[in-house]
């Protein structure tokens, strides 16, 4: 993704110094909040990533409501396919022509924040903050910009999946699986001398998400530097390295040969994996006789925030009827109605009494269904949408030679900030 927003970068520069060339000029650089009030009529544009054919009588069903809702509007409906969809909204935002309303994750929304080309939605709509969840709104807000940039519109999150058939082969309770990493541990030694080293219960390396959960601070507040570089990093990552040393990880687990830990819990040799709520289901159809024997559990503390949203281009030149729709398409009932048809969840809190989403079947995979939708609540996106790929593998590689003992865990993290923090200067 870098590659796609140094360019969006260049090019916005290029365009915001031509007058009239589509931006607004200086109003749609300047004039990006205040609450927005005024007649919903008129045109207004949507671009979706991805929904068509799918969900296609999904979304005309919710636009012609709109239009029914709103008499006088007519809404124009362009849906990307999923390919590509960096480079075109690279091109819209360059040459002023980015849709009304406009379905971006908060990575893609970052950088045209920073160049004042999406609205903060919480001043257009003051009752932003009352309606939507706070992680789904938090993704939206970014380090050194005041505000809300996107309506949250569907979520998801991770649940621990365990093999409960292999924790009590072994001598441990699948109705009280590990909830902390030092639990963790001790269960993986367990499973280690009870399979004879055959059974592994930790199968992953450490990355940002379990440095956030540790207390560590991965940005500074102004989000022009890495800071994960602290003793409670060092000290979960010299926790990793004495169970890899000890052999409680599979020996491959840091090199680019590893099959991944849901590969290898699917073929019953791995006792935990993470996934989203509807994992079981897909299960089933990679190990049928695997998946009955799966217990769900809630993720270890902060669970992982997974988030696509609604923004509004601030070079609307209908912001009442952009903003109607964005909040139309993403109100309770309509978020309901998409979460019936696909494994995703709404960002409503209207929407924490629903049945559908509140209660179990019974099913192990009913379970986990309401685990997620209950773990939403306190869910927070754990790594910094400024993390891009190259940032990824810096991170990656440290972790490892540290978890190896190549390098100690405070050399390895200091090298990690070092290169990432240069890689953002640029």
């Amino acid at each position: 993704m870098r590659r796609y927003w140094t360019r969006l970068t260049v090019a916005l520069v290029a365009t915001a110094a031509l007058a009239g060339c589509g931006l607004g000029g200086s109003k749609a650089s300047e004039d990006t909040g205040g609450a927005v009030t005024g007649a919903v009529k008129g045109k207004v544009s949507l671009q979706t990533w991805a929904l068509k054919p799918k969900f296609t009588d999904y979304m005309q069903g919710v636009i012609d409501a709109f239009e029914q809702k709103y008499p006088g509007t007519q809404v124009d409906w362009l849906d990307q396919p999923g390919d590509g969809y960096a480079d075109k909204v690279l091109s819209q935002a360059a040459g002023g022509t980015l849709p009304d309303v406009v379905n971006l994750p908060p990575d893609f929304a970052l950088p045209l924040v920073g160049r004042n080309l999406l609205l903060d939605v919480g001043q257009a709509d003051p009752a932003l903050t009352a309606d939507y969840v706070a992680g789904g709104i938090d993704a939206y807000r970014f380090p050194g910009h005041t505000g809300a940039y996107g309506y949250p519109w569907y979520l998801n999150t991770d649940v621990n999946y365990w093999n409960g058939d292999l924790l009590s082969r072994y001598g441990l309770d699948p109705k009280k699986p590990p909830t902390t990493l030092d639990e963790l541990i001790a269960q993986a030694a367990t499973v280690k001398e009870r399979s004879g080293g055959q059974v592994y219960l930790m199968s992953r390396k450490p990355g940002l998400g379990d440095f956030a959960n540790a207390g560590v601070k991965i940005m500074a507040v102004d989000g022009k530097s890495f800071t994960f570089n602290t003793p409670e990093a060092v000290a979960l990552l010299d926790k990793y390295r004495d169970a890899f040393k000890r052999g409680l990880l599979p020996q491959d687990v840091l090199t680019d040969k590893y099959a991944g830990n849901a590969k290898l819990f699917t073929a019953g040799t791995v006792a935990w994996t993470t996934g989203g709520a509807n994992y079981i289901g897909s299960l089933a159809t990679d190990n049928p006789t695997l998946a009955p024997k799966v217990v769900p559990s809630p993720a270890m503390g902060t669970p992982p925030l997974y988030v696509q949203g609604l923004s509004v281009s601030a070079a609307s030149k209908n912001r009442p009827a952009a903003v109607a729709l964005a909040r139309w398409v993403t109100n309770a009932g309509n978020q309901a109605a998409f979460a019936h048809l696909t494994s995703i969840f709404p960002s409503t809190k209207a929407s924490a009494q629903d049945p559908f989403f509140a209660r179990s079947d019974g099913s192990n995979a009913g379970d986990a269904k309401v685990i997620a939708f209950a773990s939403l609540a306190k869910a927070a996106m754990l790594q910094p949408v400024q993390v891009d790929g190259a940032m990824s593998d810096i991170v990656n590689q440290q972790i490892a030679l540290a978890v190896s003992g190549g390098a100690t865990s405070q050399q390895a993290l200091d090298t990690a900030v070092a290169r990432c923090n240069q890689l953002l200067s640029q």
